[in-house]
Parts: structure tokens; C-alpha cells; sequence
């Protein structure tokens, strides 16, 4: 409808409408979106950047001081809660959850109210006539209301509406999707951390076997039962060992920055890492059937599942674009009240009028030639779902070959921490012999250094069979894309 209003009895028509213009206001003001969410698009949003990783239910995202020692599951939590990849993964959700509000209300009328406060001053002066000449003052009100309903479209709106939500879908496998890459990132990192922990623990015992081995060498020498060539090589040994320890110090550091980055924390942020667990068995369910892992990525990942939404949405859009061309079926209508002042003619005096108009009725927009823009438009549209038809065949084909070398990798490293387990055994039996046949002196310094070594590398090798073993299994988790909060140990379990 298109209204206009006069002053006086009309003026509840004005009052009426500027009530109207104002919830029309506050439909778009930001601090009141939510009040009026009518089709709560509010339910589509996850409630945190975390989504349902999030660990705490009953606060999510909400953080105290680090914990000392740092656990993975609050390390994992507060880079999912703050890493801004998944905050704007986050963001994305809710951008199309808006979308998918807009393409509902497109099935609701539209109203539009306009409101003239107008002071008019008009004056004419004919030269010659004096009788023919006038000057009037007046103050016009008006007002309009209109309100437009599309009836039918061809589909249109429905298939935008289906546009919309199979974005939406697409944001919330792209968020999932992002929630599994960071998770696992700062899972390595984590592990990789408290790898490095453990090697400069293991370094530092390193050192002070050496110089041990170094001090009883000296010893040796200066009671004259062995050549000064053993305190030298010892004395090397010790050296190397000093530095094996310096550059373990810098790898630490290097590694707890990287994961307090991940979590959105300042590099130099203090933090402490729990000891490796070597009393770990790797899971038996780690020889499932590879054909198995691979069809079951291949169903739930949710870069397939954002591949094959993004094709919906690509098929709906079509649809869309050809009922654009189509023709549409409106219910209109228009009221309208004014004052505009009545005069009888030229030089005559103006009088108080008032002036309605108001019609309703059904338009049929048919689009005859739009320049043969639709044409083209339709095959863009075409061509953008054959490209997501492809991008889902290649992630696909991706998901699979992630999926095989991850669990490739997994395999591997199971057999490494059962072979480091019983080199390390080895090593340790073999340097205890050499350092007793040492002291006995039946035994060379060359031998002793050598098991020193031998034990040093076995125990570094067995932390970092743990850790590769331990990032191999949530990568072949987050492959498949089935890493969830379940997969988090808990504080009193082993961090396995």
C-alpha cells in the first residue's frame, strides 16, 4: 500500500506510522537481532568458535591460569577456542546462518511506510492583473504505505533457501574440518614439546654420565693404569655431550613457543610439560582394515561433507538462476492520505483538502528480453557445479590418500616403539657391562664411550618412537575425521 496523511483527525495515521518506521529500525539495529530472530537461525550457530570439541561443557572457552604441568586436553581446548582460524571459521557459520534467515523471510510480505512533513510557500504575481495574483503558505502532511507479497515464483525462493542452507552446511563441515586440522596441530605440537622435555632430561643425564666416565678416566691416568688417550677421548665425550645438552635446552624453548602460539599465547608464556609415559602399549585397533578406515573417511570427513554440500549449494543456485528468468506473481496493495490544499484556479484562494487514494490487486512480472544475460548466467551456473561436482571427486581421491599414508605411518611406528623398547633394554644392559669391565680394568675407554653413546641414542630414539607413534595415531584420527574431545586423555590416564 501507499498512504498519505493530513494534520489533525489524521495525525493517529501518522503516529501509526512512525511506530511502524521504528520497529522497522530496530529490526536491523545490531544489539537487537536477537530479540527478534524469528526463525532462530541463532539454534544453527555453534555456541563457541570450539563447537562440540570443546572439553568443559558447562563453561566453554572459558580459561583460568595455565595449568603446570600443561595437559593436552586444556592445551587443545585453548587453541581451539582462540586460534583465530577457528574463530573465523566460526564467524563463517554464522554469516551463512544469517543467510539462510534472509532466504526465509524472502516468503514474507514486505511493508514500507513513508512519512512528508512539508511547509509549503508558493506565490504568483501577474504582471497587470493584481486580481490574478496569490501568495499561500501552507504546511502538507503525507503519508504512504506499501506492501508487496510474492505469490509465486517459479521456485525462485525455493531455491535459494536451499542455496543457503547447503552453504550453511558447507560452513559447518569447513568449521569441523578446521577444528580437526588445529586439533591435531596442537596435539603434535604438544607432544613434540614434551618430546623435547623428555630428550633435554635425558640429555642432562647424558652429561653427567659423561663426566663421570670422564672423572674415572682422569683417575685412571693419574694412577698410572691408563693412557692419557683415555682421558682425552673421555673428556670429549663430555664435551659433546655438553652440547648435546645446550642445543636440547634450545629445542625445548623453540617447541613450548610453538605451542603456546597455538594457543594463542605470547611465545615467552611460561609452561610446563608432564614426563613422557614409557609404560605405554600401542592400541590393537590399530590393525583395522585399511579398505575399512578409507570408506568410512570417505562418508564422514567433513572436507567431503563441505565438497558435497558446496555441489548442493551450486545445484540449488542453478535452480535459482533459471526461475530468475521466470515469471513472478505478486500480491500488491497501496493506501495513501494527504492535505495538499484545493484551489478553483489561477489567482483563487487555496482551501483545506484532504486526498485518498488505496488499491490492491495481483502483478505478473514477465521477463520478455533481458539481453540474453540469462542464458549466460544459467551456464555459469552450470559450470560452477560441474567445478564442485570435480572438487569433491578430488577430495575424495585426497581424503583416501591422506587416510593410507597415515595409517602407513601408523604401522610403522607401532613396530618402532616395540623395537626402541628393546634397543633401549640392550643398550642399557650393554653399558653397565662396559662401565663395570671399565672400572675393573679389564675393560677400554673406547668400549665404555661406545655403549655411552649407544645408551644415549636408544633412550632419545625411544621418546621420539612415543611421540611419532602417539601424532600418528590422532593424525590418522583427524584423516578420517573422527577426532573429537573423546580422543583427549584425561588428567589422572596416561598422556598416550
Amino acid at each position: 500500500m501507499n498512504v498519505k496523511f493530513t494534520s489533525g483527525a489524521s495525525r493517529r495515521y501518522i503516529h501509526a506510522l512512525r511506530a511502524l518506521i521504528w520497529l522497522s529500525v530496530l529490526g536491523v539495529a545490531p544489539g537487537t537481532v536477537k530479540a527478534i530472530d524469528v526463525f532462530r537461525t541463532d539454534t544453527l550457530v555453534p555456541r563457541t568458535p570450539a563447537s562440540t570439541f570443546a572439553n568443559d561443557a558447562a563453561y566453554p572457552c572459558q580459561f583460568g591460569q595455565l595449568e603446570m604441568p600443561l595437559h593436552l586436553a586444556e592445551a587443545v581446548n585453548r587453541a581451539l577456542c582462540e586460534n583465530p582460524a577457528t574463530r573465523e571459521a566460526w564467524a563463517n557459520v554464522k554469516v551463512q546462518a544469517a543467510a539462510v534467515g534472509v532466504a526465509k523471510s524472502a516468503y514474507l510480505p514486505t511493508l514500507t511506510a513513508n512519512l512528508q512533513d512539508v511547509r509549503d510557500h508558493t506565490a504568483t504575481n501577474v504582471s497587470g492583473y493584481p486580481r490574478l495574483s496569490s501568495a499561500n503558505r501552507s504546511t502538507a502532511y503525507s503519508g504512504s504505505i506499501s506492501a508487496n507479497w510474492v505469490l509465486y515464483d517459479f521456485g525462485g525462493r525455493k531455491a535459494a533457501l536451499a542455496n543457503s542452507q547447503a552453504l550453511l552446511a558447507a560452513a559447518r563441515a569447513n568449521q569441523d574440518a578446521t577444528l580437526q586440522t588445529v586439533f591435531a596441530t596442537v596435539a603434535t605440537d604438544y607432544y613434540a614439546a614434551q618430546a623435547a622435555a623428555g630428550k633435554l632430561a635425558l640429555a642432562e643425564d647424558a652429561e653427567s654420565i659423561a663426566y663421570d666416565s670422564f672423572t674415572a678416566a682422569s683417575a685412571r691416568v693419574a694412577h698410572g693404569v691408563a693412557a692419557i688417550s683415555d682421558q682425552l677421548q673421555a673428556q670429549t665425550s663430555y664435551a659433546q655431550a655438553t652440547f648435546n645438552r645446550a642445543k636440547a635446552e634450545g629445542d625445548l624453548q623453540t617447541a613450548l613457543g610453538t605451542l603456546a602460539s597455538d594457543m594463542f599465547l605470547a611465545p615467552d608464556q611460561p609452561v610446563t610439560m608432564p614426563a613422557a609415559d614409557d609404560g605405554v602399549v600401542p592400541d590393537q585397533d590399530a590393525t583395522a582394515s585399511i579398505s575399512s578406515l578409507i570408506e568410512e573417511a570417505q562418508s564422514i570427513h567433513p572436507a567431503i561433507a563441505a565438497a558435497r554440500a558446496k555441489l548442493d549449494a551450486a545445484i540449488a543456485d542453478e535452480q535459482r538462476t533459471r526461475a530468475e528468468g521466470l515469471p513472478n506473481l505478486s500480491l500488491i496493495a497501496k493506501y495513501s492520505q494527504n492535505n495538499q490544499p484545493a484551489s478553483l484556479g489561477l489567482g483563487q484562494p487555496e482551501f483545506a483538502a484532504t486526498g485518498r487514494d488505496g488499491y490492491i490487486g495481483v502483478q505478473l512480472q514477465i521477463p520478455l528480453f533481458e539481453g540474453l544475460s540469462r542464458t549466460y548466467k544459467v551456464r555459469a551456473a552450470q559450470a560452477q557445479a560441474e567445478v564442485q561436482a570435480d572438487s569433491l571427486d578430488e577430495a575424495r581421491r585426497q581424503i583416501a590418500l591422506d587416510v593410507w599414508k597415515s595409517y602407513q605411518a601408523l604401522q610403522t611406528n607401532i613396530k618402532s616403539v616395540s623395537n626402541t623398547a628393546t634397543l633401549k633394554q640392550i643398550a642399557q644392559r650393554s653399558f653397565e657391562v662396559a662401565k663395570r669391565r671399565y672400572a675393573v680394568g679389564v675393560g677400554s675407554i673406547l668400549e665404555l664411550l661406545n655403549a655411552q653413546k649407544a645408551l644415549s641414542e636408544a633412550r632419545q630414539q625411544r621418546i621420539q618412537a612415543l611421540t611419532d607413534w602417539r601424532v600418528a595415531r590422532l593424525r590418522l584420527a583427524a584423516k578420517i575425521g573422527r577426532l573429537n574431545a573423546g580422543d583427549l586423555p584425561t588428567e589422572h590416564s596416561p598422556t598416550h
